[in-house]
């Protein structure tokens, strides 16, 4: 058996395992296949940077971060032990020394990106090192449902078979969804030894605000704590920007990280994050902050994060000491809408898209919280927790108020338009807004009309945004983000059960000047919907998304929502060849299923001569069998009923021409009656 102890003591400087850490160090060391979920700061690369010296060869670690993995690195050798990288972000000096210590057989970690496994040389490569054990970090990566898939790491597998070696996943966030997925694809289904060692970060005090002045809200923030490390997380390159210079106007130290800058650029950073203290870094959450710095304090979402995965993942920068740290994340209807059009305009199959509607709702149903956040959290995770007394709903509770009615209004708006509409439409019924809309589909006539004017717009979006964090409604992508029902709403839309709300984030709700979107909220489901199939359209054929439409037809098609490729071709932008091409593909989206048009009637779409087709072919049917019914069944071609609409002949002699003897002498009379009709 070995004896970790000696080496835990020497090379890292701990006298004791964390809890947790030592069975992993054991089975990871002895060769199994180990699959680890521990919460983030609980010492996971502990467990198989320790083993790695423990065996002999080399530990490969995959791992998405480069900034975690050069930060890793330079740890290991601060320590004493050869550890080396090969990334993107690497110098050639430092790709160099890497290959000379493999080379000598000296190099006991190697980290990798995951991509680099798709570079043809790089099984050779490893295959002649002597690699003993590969570890992943960020497993949760290889789970397509998860919050941050990787496709290369799909490649992990079949890598491992190539190797023979034991394999060592590890992550903090996996729900059992995720997990099934890591075994499924790291390990070929068959079960590794697994070890949970709990989500619980208690050392982290939580908070949520709703935004209102978000720049104002970080800034107050970080002045509540300067001098102190932290990161901020933006959801835009230019965001990141913006706010790292706004901290500094402040008089904080602070600078921006995202995937756009110049790779010497980001390694500067990085290094002064590792080194400088009460440097706060403003970054995107796409590119991911990695570093390992111990002392973080504080972290600030200024955008809302992607799920709880994700909010999980990002807050876990802070306090991994095991000290007092602190965040705060900011969400507004904005950031909703932005993630759920994100979904829906994704490339994902409808699947994966409603999972992840379904985790952006848990989110929401955390930042909508009425008790203590870190059991709603924890509880995600499968976990039961009392109060904490270390987040903003146990330091002081939400004001809270029976909303009961207004909800059972919203649900019943909801039942009586049959689920087929979003927020925006239904707000407009509660408060009796006469709209084209609502004019047009006669809603002014419903028994909800006019119910909900006690709360204003604002006032309603609050309770629909909670409705939603509470899971009583969900967007059905299908239906292009119209609100369904959960089963949990309708025990209280038949009176059977109530609902306390928020009071608080609905009487700050007030009049703001709208933000101006391309369409209203009620059409914009169905936008992000009409974008993600022309952008699949235009990857497809590698030409720019406008070749295929420009906005504004799809802002027509959104607005309009034709049915028939007669309805299409009026929209402007879409004329023939790109009625042929696209029409059908663009009317699934907007309309389900598409009936097959024939070609001869497709070229009359949008014109006189379309509804004259249409007219004569609703006779030829009454007359197919004669006018009696007892004929031989005799029909016109599609060619000739386009023909005869087109040309319009005036008199039997003309129409004959067009049908030959036996078809006018069955359709003649009726033929010339529709045309003599249609003017």
């Amino acid at each position: 058996m070995f004896d970790a102890a000696p080496m835990l003591r020497d090379v890292f400087g701990f006298d004791d395992f964390r809890p947790g850490q030592e069975e992993i160090v054991d089975a990871v060391t002895a060769g199994e296949n180990v699959l680890a979920i521990m919460p983030t700061g609980g010492g996971k690369s502990l467990c198989y940077q320790l083993p790695a010296l423990l065996r002999d060869g080399v530990t490969v670690v995959i791992s998405p971060l480069i900034a975690l993995m050069r930060d890793q690195v330079r740890g290991l050798q601060e320590a004493g032990v050869e550890a080396g990288a090969l990334t993107s972000g690497n110098t050639p000096e430092e790709t160099e020394a890497v290959w000379d210590a493999l080379e000598a057989g000296r190099l006991k970690l190697l980290y990798m990106a995951p991509e680099r496994l798709a570079a043809g040389s790089a099984l050779g490569m490893l295959r002649r090192i002597n690699v003993s054990l590969i570890a992943v970090d960020e497993a949760h990566c290889v789970s397509q449902w998860g919050h941050d898939f990787r496709p290369d790491y799909l490649r992990i597998g079949e890598l491992r078979r190539a190797l023979g070696v034991p394999l060592a996943a590890f992550t903090a966030t996996a729900d059992a969804e995720t997990q099934d997925e890591i075994v499924e694809k790291l390990f070929d289904g068959t079960a590794p030894r697994k070890f949970l060692r709990g989500f619980d970060r208690p050392n982290i005090h939580l908070a949520f605000a709703a935004k209102d002045g978000p720049r104002k809200q970080i800034l107050d923030f970080a002045a509540a704590r300067k001098t102190q490390s932290g990161i901020v997380y933006c959801g835009t390159r230019n965001k990141t920007e913006v706010l790292a210079q706004a901290l500094r106007a402040e008089g904080h130290t602070a600078c921006h990280y995202h995937g756009g800058m110049d790779p010497e650029d980001r390694r500067i950073v990085e290094t002064r994050f590792a080194r400088e203290d009460g440097l706060i870094v403003v970054a995107t959450v796409a590119f991911g902050m990695g570093i390992d710095k111990p002392d973080i304090r504080w972290v600030a979402h200024a955008d809302l994060p992607k799920s709880i995965e994700a909010y999980y993942q990002e807050i876990g920068r802070a306090g991994r000491d095991g000290g007092p740290a602190e965040t705060l994340t900011l969400f507004g209807p904005d950031d909703i809408r932005l993630r759920r059009s994100q979904i829906d305009e994704g490339l994902a199959p409808p699947e994966r898209r409603m999972a992840d509607h379904a985790r952006l709702n848990a989110l929401l149903g955390l930042a909508e919280a009425l008790v203590c956040r870190r059991q709603t959290l924890l509880g995600y995770f499968g976990e039961q927790a009392q109060p904490c007394g270390k987040c903003d709903l146990c330091d002081t509770p939400p004001e809270v108020f029976d909303g009961t009615t207004p909800v059972r209004m919203a649900l019943s708006a909801i039942l009586r338009t049959e689920e087929w509409f979003g927020a925006g439409h239904l707000i407009d019924i509660l408060l009796g807004n006469e709209t084209d809309k609502t004019r047009a589909r006669r809603h002014d006539s419903l028994s909800t009309w006019g119910i909900g004017k006690d709360w204003s717009r604002p006032q309603w979006q609050a309770i629909f945004r909670q409705m939603m964090g509470h899971d009583l409604v969900r967007p059905d992508p299908e239906r292009h983000g119209a609100l369904r029902m959960t089963e949990a709403a309708k025990p209280i839309l038949k009176g059977e059960a109530q609902i306390n709300l928020r009071k608080d984030t609905i009487r700050k709700a007030t009049r703001r000047p709208a933000v101006k979107m391309m369409v209203s909220e009620e059409d914009a489901p169905l936008l992000s919907a009409l974008k993600a199939k022309r952008r699949a359209l235009a990857e497809s054929a590698r030409v720019p998304a406008y070749v295929i439409f420009p906005d504004r037809t799809l802002i027509e098609m959104a607005e309009n929502r034709p049915v028939t490729l007669d309805d299409m071709a009026r929209i402007g932008g879409v004329g023939a060849k790109k009625l042929e091409r696209y029409g059908d593909t663009f009317l699934e989206v907007i309309a389900g299923a598409v009936e097959a048009v024939h070609p001869a009637r497709r070229k009359l779409a949008g014109r006189d001569q379309g509804e004259i087709y249409d007219r004569l072919l609703e006779v030829q049917s009454q007359l197919s069998r004669g006018p009696d019914g007892i004929d031989k069944p005799l029909t016109c071609s599609a060619s000739q009923l386009a023909k005869v609409a087109q040309l319009r002949p005036n008199d039997p002699r003309g129409l004959e021409q067009v049908l030959g003897d036996r078809r006018h002498e069955r359709f003649g009379a009726a033929f010339l009656d529709v045309l003599q009709q249609a003017g």
